[in-house]
This record gives C-alpha cells, sequence and structure tokens, in this order.
C-alpha cells in the first residue's frame, strides 16, 4: 500500500468487466487511491460481486441503465470533492508510482487540466495516446487509409508514433481510458459531453478545455497496463456504430469557416467506413485462420 492518501478521488467506469474489475481496483487502492467509486453501467456479470466480496473499499454506484462512458463518468464525480479526478476504464492495472506522478504534474502547472499516462496492452505494446486534434488530411487520411495500412504518413503524424509515445511532451488530447483531471477545470466545462453515448468524448473533453485555455500533457513516467475492448468487445457492431456516430458529433462542433463546408462530404464518408469497419470484423476470424492455416504448413515443411 502505497504510504501516502492521494488528493484523488477515482471514477472506475464498469460494464460486465468481469473479474478486471477488481484487479483495477487493487491496483488503485494500492498506489494510494483512498476514495474510489464504481459506476456500473447495469451489468449482467458477477463483476460487482466480486468486487464487493474482494475490495469492500470501493464505493459502488448503481445505474438502472446503461448511460454510456460519458454520462457515467459524470454522475459518480459528481459525488465526490477531491480536488483531482481520475477516470479510467474498469480493464486496466494501474503501474507503480502512476498515479502519484500524473498528480505531481498537475499540482506542479497551474495551466494544465488533464494529463494522462503511457498505455500499455496486454502483450505491452505501447497504445497511441497523447494526440493532435486531428486536421481534416490527417483524419480523411488516418480514417481511411488506416483501415488497410497501419503504419501511413497521416496516422503515424496524428498518433505521435515512434518516439514521441516516450517522451513527456504538451498534447492536445489524452486517453479518456485513464486519465486524471483538476476538477476545477472539469467543473468548468460541465464535465463530459453526455451526447457523446462512447467514444471521442475524451477529445471532445480536451478540445472544450483547451478553447477554454486549459492545457493537456502526456506523461510516459507514469505507466498502466490497458487490456483494451473487454466491454466494447461484447457488441461489436453497436460499438462501431457509435464510434462513428462520436466522430461525426465532434467533426460538426469542431469544423470551422471552410471546413464546415465540408461537412456533407465527411458525413458521407463516414458512413462508407463504417460500412468498411464492419466488414473488416466480420472477415477477420476467416482472416486469422487462413494465417494460422498457412503458418502451421509453413512449419510442416520446415520453412520457419
Amino acid at each position: 500500500m502505497a504510504s501516502t492518501e492521494l488528493p484523488v478521488a477515482a471514477i472506475v467506469v464498469n460494464y460486465n468487466a468481469g473479474k478486471a474489475l477488481t484487479s483495477c481496483v487493487a491496483s488503485l487502492q494500492a498506489e494510494g487511491v483512498v476514495e474510489i467509486v464504481v459506476i456500473d453501467n447495469r451489468s449482467s456479470d458477477d463483476s460487482l460481486a466480486l468486487l464487493r466480496s474482494e475490495r469492500p473499499g470501493a464505493r459502488v454506484i448503481e445505474s438502472a441503465r446503461n448511460l454510456g462512458y460519458g454520462a457515467a463518468a459524470n454522475l459518480a464525480a459528481a459525488t465526490t470533492k477531491a480536488p483531482y479526478l481520475l477516470i479510467c476504464n474498469p480493464d486496466l492495472v494501474v503501474g507503480p508510482g502512476a498515479v502519484a506522478t500524473l498528480v505531481e504534474r498537475l499540482s506542479g502547472d497551474d495551466s494544465l487540466a488533464v494529463v494522462g499516462p503511457l498505455l500499455r496492452d496486454g502483450n505491452g505494446d505501447v497504445y497511441p495516446s497523447g494526440r493532435d486534434f486531428p486536421g481534416l488530411a490527417d483524419a480523411i487520411g488516418h480514417a481511411f487509409v488506416g483501415l488497410i495500412w497501419g503504419g501511413n504518413p497521416w496516422t503515424r503524424r496524428y498518433r505521435h508514433l515512434g518516439a514521441d509515445q516516450h517522451r513527456a511532451r504538451p498534447a492536445d488530447w489524452v486517453s479518456g481510458a485513464f486519465f486524471v483531471v483538476r476538477r476545477v477545470a472539469w467543473d468548468s466545462v460541465g464535465g463530459f459531453d453526455e451526447k457523446y453515448f462512447m467514444y471521442v468524448e475524451d477529445v471532445d473533453l480536451c478540445w472544450r478545455l483547451h478553447r477554454a485555455g486549459w492545457g493537456s500533457w502526456y506523461e510516459p513516467a507514469a505507466e498502466v497496463v490497458h487490456e483494451q475492448g473487454l466491454s466494447a468487445s461484447q457488441h461489436p457492431y453497436r460499438m462501431l456504430a457509435a464510434h462513428h456516430r462520436s466522430m461525426w458529433r465532434f467533426a460538426c462542433r469542431s469544423a470551422r469557416d471552410r471546413e464546415r463546408l465540408l461537412l456533407p462530404l465527411m458525413g458521407i464518408g463516414l458512413v462508407a467506413r463504417l460500412g468498411l469497419a464492419w466488414a473488416e470484423h466480420l472477415l477477420r476470424p476467416v482472416r486469422e485462420e487462413v494465417l494460422a492455416t498457412t503458418k502451421v504448413k509453413h512449419r510442416a515443411r520446415g520453412e520457419f
């Protein structure tokens, strides 16, 4: 257990996270986070029963329906008073010293509203947080070319792939999977926009904070392991649709001047991209089976 109690209230938004929720709460408690609020979006699994059995120190709020990520986080945040809020997914484990590092960064710079850590997946690979607000060209290139070529120049520039993921720096926005936000800044913009059910609410929050004069920071000295998509994978097609609706909402909100003239084309493009994303998800098991079969044949021939 961390020796110092941190001035932060943690908000964990849960939906059918199973035993991962208990692991998440345990890692927060080990880091000195005393006030932990789990807001449950009407889960149907045993995640809350496991939590109450193994980690009774967390306070649980059970929603009567699935509110979505942003609305649930807002509801739980309103029940706390700590000067810093930690908002996170349930399917992650906090690395040693991560929360203290993020709180220290915020407390040392009054211009910052939000700070996010380096995120790794279960294999240890870095998930790109600390990104820019995408310009129109980068948004189009990343959205469409990125479906078939993840290393394209638009995606690399937008996601700051490479050495930038290991360098502390200002960022336009950080991933909503895990971040710490200054409460006064959070309250000043009303928290998440609840019209985003899932996805892009983090981009939108940082965009509104930026317009209000606040900064955001990416801090890789703090690390968090995130098993991505644990909840979203239960309803993949619905979540893909929600993602694209959220992208459209943010495009309409953030487009300026001549960009607004292109919104109809962007809307058509997002519908087309959603169809491609659905098709890619549908065909993924077939493609993975073909690749696995090919590898077995190569091994049988002694080729690798």
